[in-house]
């Protein structure tokens, strides 16, 4: 108890908690308030949420017991099933990435009054990878889309992006799913909702209707994917609920947290956290997911998660660490001023430009912006990250990319107007070409070195070539660029012939 008194003395700014709390708890520690210290937080850790079940069950024998979703026809099902039998180790492999989240999110449910086969649709969703990104962008344990995690309430910015945080994401998908019920009063169609959409499903229960057949699941006409999504689903309640007969090895998972979590207000790294809970940075990384950045900023009231088992530890060696005014946090900002560049940026803080770019996830193929704010190390750093700092967006735009083309001098061409047209130099040409003078002859042609910029999400127009037409002209009236163009066309001249197809990127 000591212990924790002396914390809330040293570092104000971290409180232990329940990762998952209820109104049933024990207090071990009741509310402390330091006076005359600015950071001063109340520091309590309760003792996690009391089921109903034996304590000495594992989680997987709860679950069963709050089974409460309708099966569907076993020949629909049992398609399903006989894959994840097919594949027993990657199904023991899912499994086993569930230890560390299954207690928190089946208590979830519980708490919800809700049927625990829930608590298994992170298995269909993502393997229970916290990190996971689908290929629209889907992100987390139960694959939220940017637009749907937005009306959530799941934050997402360049340092954290809260569809991976785990208790946030669980917290946001058993809101989602318990208005989807709301609307359908039917979990099978609430559950095809939640991965097809709110609309499509109520459209199809209307086109139904208006036929009039049977509105439920089975009778539906859904796409290949949603009407494979709840079958998977109960394929895996029916490994979980009875695994000796699949030849299924669940691993033994208490029925107990496996983390709690720790609220702070002051800026932290990740690998001190990890350090200071002597746990393996990781695991560290898959309870805590959802930050971007080597460290996670005060300014926006961050928690972290840490393993139950680990928690005394943690509190012990904070204390130490405390005491030798070591700094928490080794990063700050910068931002980018004119004339700098990633290389001299991170020369100047003693990193490589590479940890430059991994820090801020910069790829090789960007740049930063002029007045973006980017992070930075910085061993003897006095504050914590601003509000304003931690807000401030990093702006990345493609880095040039050179191209080699051929261009042939036509009537009225000099060679500042080529170059010009271009974007070159006048002195590059001459000395790519070896010309002696500035004098240019029709038909000449000259060897260019051009620049262009990656671009993407750039509408694209079929275009007929006409008599008359050049690239100039063609690029001039879609508001494009030359190189835009021949690159698109992989065109490696500039000859045009009437009657040639186009496709003009603008």
């Amino acid at each position: 108890m000591n212990v924790f008194k002396h914390l809330t003395a040293i570092f104000a700014g971290l409180s232990c908690a329940a990762a998952v709390a209820s109104t049933d708890f024990v207090d071990l520690l009741g509310d402390v308030t330091i006076e005359d210290d600015e950071f001063a937080r109340s520091v309590e850790l309760r003792e996690a949420q009391r089921t109903l079940v034996n304590p000495d069950d594992t989680i997987w024998e709860t679950i069963r017991r709050g089974f409460g979703i309708a099966d569907l026809p076993n020949s629909v099902v049992d398609k399903e099933l006989k894959l994840y039998t097919r594949a027993l180790p990657y199904t023991q492999q899912m499994a086993f990435r569930a230890r560390m989240y299954l207690y928190f999110i089946v208590s979830e449910t519980q708490k919800r009054g809700m049927p625990t086969e829930l608590a298994l649709l992170p298995f269909v969703e993502s393997a229970f990878k916290p990190e996971a990104l689908s290929r629209s962008k889907a992100a987390g344990l139960w694959q939220f889309l940017p637009s749907t995690g937005d009306i959530f309430d799941l934050r997402q910015s360049s340092w954290r992006d809260d569809r991976l945080d785990v208790v946030e994401s669980t917290r946001a998908a058993l809101d989602y799913l318990q208005y989807l019920h709301n609307q359908f009063e039917d979990w099978h169609l609430a559950l095809a909702a939640y991965n097809w959409g709110e609309g499509s499903i109520r459209r199809a229960v209307a086109a139904n209707k208006a036929k009039g057949l049977p509105t439920d699941f089975m009778h539906l006409p859904l796409p290949n994917e949603p009407a494979r999504y709840v079958p998977k689903l109960l394929a895996i309640k029916k490994l979980v609920e009875d695994p000796d007969r699949y030849g299924l090895k669940l691993p033994p998972i208490a029925n107990e947290p496996y983390f709690v979590r720790v609220n702070k207000n002051r800026d932290l790294d990740i690998e001190t956290a990890a350090q200071l809970a002597e746990t393996d940075l990781q695991e560290f990384r898959l309870l805590n997911p959802s930050f971007n950045r080597p460290v996670v900023v005060a300014a926006h009231q961050g928690s972290i998660l840490i393993p139950a088992a680990k928690a005394d530890t943690f509190v012990s060696n904070l204390i130490n660490w405390q005491s030798t005014g070591k700094p928490l946090s080794n990063w700050t900002t910068y931002k980018v001023k004119k004339g700098d560049s990633l290389k001299a940026i991170a020369k100047r803080y003693g990193m490589t430009e590479d940890e430059l770019r991994a820090a801020n996830k910069i790829p090789k193929s960007r740049r930063v912006q002029i007045g973006s704010t980017i992070l930075v190390k910085d061993a003897h750093a006095k504050r914590d990250i601003a509000v304003a700092e931690a807000d401030s967006a990093m702006r990345l735009v493609p880095l040039p990319t050179t191209r080699r083309i051929t261009y042939r001098v036509r009537n009225g061409d000099t060679l500042s107007s080529v170059a010009s047209r271009f974007g070159v130099k006048a002195a590059d040409i001459k000395r790519q070409n070896k010309l002696k003078s500035n004098s240019l002859k029709v038909g000449q042609r000259l060897r260019l070195t051009i620049k262009e910029v990656q671009r993407t999400g750039l509408r694209k127009t079929a275009y007929r070539v006409k008599r008359g037409d050049t690239l100039y002209t063609i690029a001039k009236r879609h508001r494009t660029s030359v190189s835009a163009i021949m690159d698109e066309n992989k065109l490696q001249s500039m000859d045009l012939k009437p009657g040639q197809r186009l496709v003009v990127p603008h």
